[in-house]
């Protein structure tokens, strides 16, 4: 007979006789688990990236200091791509004999492609979202504009050789956050009102900027096809070239989607492993009798090969279907929370799903299930024979094999897929080594105390396999969940606590040396927070040891931005409280005098930078040369005032420098920077708040995103507990038999299993409990870099939930076996 033939015989015959079903049930459970966060993170993390964009008001943005080339838009549009064009660029605005330096910014109809506008009719009114940019003869400027010049909405203002009515207080312009160093307040203005302004010419400081958006495989197309096209002096803007605060949180919030995610694949591992016993167990009936038949292994191993693939592949169908509908009833109920319907996913999440079902299937299912075929016939007469066990070295290899390649698959992060694969190790030592003692230290017990007690402990020694087993399976889905609990409330809060509600949302620039010790006075009068006062030169980075730097030595295009431009360097005697130094030494009082650099790990490795490199600056005609001594990590979302390269004091200096400091300025004290200005002329203010609102969203979205996770894995961790009762079911059914028989009462039945399944799961409780504290720690310090505080809750929900859980479930799981006669369960079987 034909082997697939004879392969779908008896998966129909297994089916209609229930063998499989736990099994396929558990692979559903791994599948839709892994898909449904699979699918609704794909979904959120383009959102994320949308929301992201709106720092840019789009996708993907050209700049260039003269007019973008009109072949690009012409390129945009045959792509089905949407476009705007913005122009900015200093001047003054003047009313009556006031003037104020602005940062104007011409929009075409349009804008922005990405985020949004608001606008306040009156200082003290809401805000109002906006469709459309202003029309031509009106302004809309910045409430610290009104501020400084008195003004109010209606009133006229000049701008070169034209007039304008200034109609809106712009309130947020999600684009402000992508432009960091604003020399004032920013006035909105209609892009055909230029000309009539007078004040672009071919020798004006302009910058000129094509926005693009659109679906992202267009956006793709069009990206790739700029690669080889842009001009020099054009430079192609997305997010991964956005500012280093803005690239870190939202890298971070992909992390912690990911993390979800992997914890997912961690109750599906344990899950898939619990039902593999049973569906062995049972298959070994009918490799005996294929063998009394004549059967040779090699055709009982084709047949099972096929069962198991055309199982692997029905049971991760039915998951994809089951994934796609729950993220998709949950993306239609929290939609709103991300600003309108979330982006369609990708096809990735379905090939994942696959894929997850098959090597979960293959590494815990296939090694064991390969002994079937030496099941000797003689089992037909005495069911003690079975299959040989599996190599205990080839199961674990397995299976470790197929965690490691979902994990770092999922995760599509090496480091965090590391860790996270660490700890389950761990904790599967630790319960197994934890499951061997047990065993031993029981065995006096069993025979003491009461007869409940002695009971309960001798359903854990008759089986120490299974016992291991289930030990083991309930550790890792209590492990999963607890995990999940540290990214749930204590990753998520030290997440949040990187941007305090209070943290400095405006920087000055261009501070005088005389007037740095003055302004101090002046902040603490106002009482306004403010962070320390730190010098800043400007100089151009010329050699790297004997190397000349320039951008055609490199290919990355934020490389040959960094090359092109000067950096902002600074000297200082210790390093600022958000640096830490990753490689050599920070400098000790004893080679201040020497000529010393400290260099940002992010630039470092865009440069190719190394340790003991010497760097050479251009510091305004004067060459200055030192080793690099040491290596920083910055918090850059800190919006503390931080460089990529720091000095020895002896090294910087001596040479023309100007300081910079940050400030939180409550709103509604926007008067205050008039006044500021005023006292200190040549003083410039830069506001970072619209791109600390960008950085808070993101961060609201993502910890929401986590949150909805959670309940996923939730779900998934109580079918995993379903089936790691169930794996241990025939083998209570004939225990309650016996027992019966020999005159046992129901209840008592009920409390041993209780007294059972309470003890291991406390036990499990308290293991999965110590690992998911110490691979939480881990992942906090080494991947996100938070300060990791221990939650007691973890440990309280992990013994105590984990034994009231597990001995209920338990219970429940008795409960049907004690409530049939002894002898219709036999019938039955």
């Amino acid at each position: 007979m034909n082997t697939f033939v004879l392969a779908l015989r008896f998966l129909r015959r297994d089916w209609r006789s229930g063998e499989l079903r736990l099994l396929v049930l558990a692979l559903i459970i791994a599948v839709s688990a892994v898909t449904a966060v699979g699918f609704f993170t794909n979904r959120v993390e383009q959102a994320m990236i949308l929301q992201a964009n709106q720092v840019m008001a789009a996708d993907l943005v050209l700049s260039s200091s003269r007019p973008v080339p009109e072949s690009f838009e012409q390129q945009a549009e045959a792509l089905g791509l949407r476009t705007a064009h913005t122009l900015s660029f200093p001047s003054v605005i003047m009313h009556r004999d006031e003037t104020q330096l602005v940062e104007v910014k011409a929009v075409s109809r349009g804008y922005p492609l990405r985020g949004e506008l608001r606008v306040r009719t009156q200082p003290s009114a809401e805000e109002q979202s906006v469709t459309e940019p202003p029309i031509p003869g009106n302004l809309w400027g910045e409430a610290r504009l009104m501020a400084a010049l008195g003004l109010q909405p209606g009133d006229q203002v000049s701008l070169g050789e034209t007039n304008l009515a200034l109609e809106q207080i712009l309130s947020r312009d999600s684009a402000l956050g992508n432009s960091f160093f604003r020399l004032g307040p920013e006035v909105l203005i209609a892009l055909e009102d230029i000309p009539k302004t007078g004040l672009v010419t071919p020798a004006s400081r302009v910058r000129y900027r094509l926005l693009v958006a659109g679906d992202q495989t267009q956006v793709e197309a069009f990206q790739r096809w700029t690669g080889s096209r842009l001009p020099r002096g054009v430079r192609l803007e997305h997010l991964s070239s956005a500012r280093p605060e803005l690239r870190n949180t939202l890298d971070r919030g992909s992390r912690f989607l990911s993390l979800a995610a992997l914890v997912a694949v961690l109750v599906a591992g344990a899950t898939v492993a619990l039902s593999t016993r049973r569906f062995v167990e049972r298959q070994s009936d009918t490799s005996a009798i294929m063998r009394c038949l004549g059967a040779s292994q090699s055709l009982i191993l084709r047949v099972l090969l096929l069962r198991l693939l055309l199982l692997g592949l029905l049971a991760s169908l039915l998951g994809i279907a089951g994934g796609w509908l729950a993220q998709y009833i949950l993306a239609g109920l929290l939609s709103d929370w991300f600003g309108g319907t979330l982006p369609p996913p990708t096809p990735w999440p379905v090939l994942v799903g696959l894929g997850t079902g098959l090597i979960t299937l293959i590494g815990f299912t296939l090694p064991p299930a390969l002994r079937l075929g030496a099941v000797p016939p003689l089992r037909v007469l005495r069911r003690d024979l079975g299959a040989p066990p599996a190599s205990t070295w080839l199961l674990a290899l397995c299976a470790l094999g197929a965690m490691a390649l979902l994990m770092r698959w999922q995760a599509g992060d090496a480091t965090l897929a590391g860790w996270v694969l660490l700890g389950t190790l761990g904790t599967v030592s630790l319960l197994l080594l934890v499951a061997w003692a047990l065993i031993h230290l029981l065995r006096p017990l069993r025979h003491r105390g009461g007869t409940l007690w002695r009971q309960g402990l001798s359903g854990l020694l008759r089986d120490p396999a299974m016992t291991a087993l289930q030990l083991s399976g309930f550790g890792l889905g209590i492990l999963a969940m607890l995990l999940l609990v540290i990214i749930r409330v204590d990753l998520l809060d030290a997440w949040q606590r990187t941007i305090p509600e209070r943290a400095p949302n405006h920087f000055l620039i261009n501070i005088q040396p005389e007037d740095a010790e003055t302004m101090g006075e002046f902040f603490r009068q106002q009482q306004i927070e403010q962070a320390g006062i730190y010098p800043m030169l400007r100089a151009r980075l010329t050699r790297i040891n004997a190397s000349p730097v320039s951008p055609d030595q490199y290919q990355d295009d934020r490389a040959q931005r960094l090359v092109e431009r000067e950096f902002n360097l600074s000297w200082a005697v210790e390093p600022q409280k958000e640096n830490h130094i990753v490689s050599g030494h920070w400098w000790d009082a004893s080679n201040h005098e020497s000529p010393l650099f400290s260099v940002e790990t992010g630039i470092a490795e865009t440069l190719g930078i190394k340790l003991g490199d010497k760097l050479s600056f251009d510091l305004a005609g004067v060459p200055i040369e030192a080793e690099v001594s040491n290596l920083r990590q910055v918090r850059w979302d800190s919006f503390q005032p931080n460089f990529f390269v720091i000095g020895t004091p002896a090294l910087l200096r001596d040479h023309p420098t100007n300081y910079i400091t940050s400030f939180y300025l409550p709103p509604g004290q926007e008067a205050l920077l008039a006044q500021l200005v005023k006292q200190y002329p040549s003083v410039t203010i830069i506001d970072v708040s619209a791109i600390m609102q960008q950085i808070r969203e993101i961060m609201q979205r993502g910890s929401l995103a986590v949150e909805y996770v959670f309940l996923f894995t939730l779900a998934a961790g109580l079918l995993m507990l379903y089936a790691g009762i169930q794996a241990s079911r025939e083998h209570r059914r004939q225990e309650s038999v016996v027992l019966r028989t020999l005159g046992m009462q129901r209840k008592g039945l009920i409390q041993a299993a209780g007294i059972e399944f309470i003890t291991l799961g406390m036990l499990a409780g308290t293991l999965a409990s110590l690992c998911a504290t110490v691979t939480g720690w881990f992942i906090a310090t080494e991947v996100f870099g938070f300060a990791f505080q221990p939650n007691a809750w973890t440990a309280i929900i992990g013994i105590l939930g984990s034994g009231i859980a597990i001995g209920l479930a338990g219970v429940l799981a008795t409960w049907p076996l004690t409530v049939q006669p002894p002898l219709r369960m036999l019938q039955n079987r």
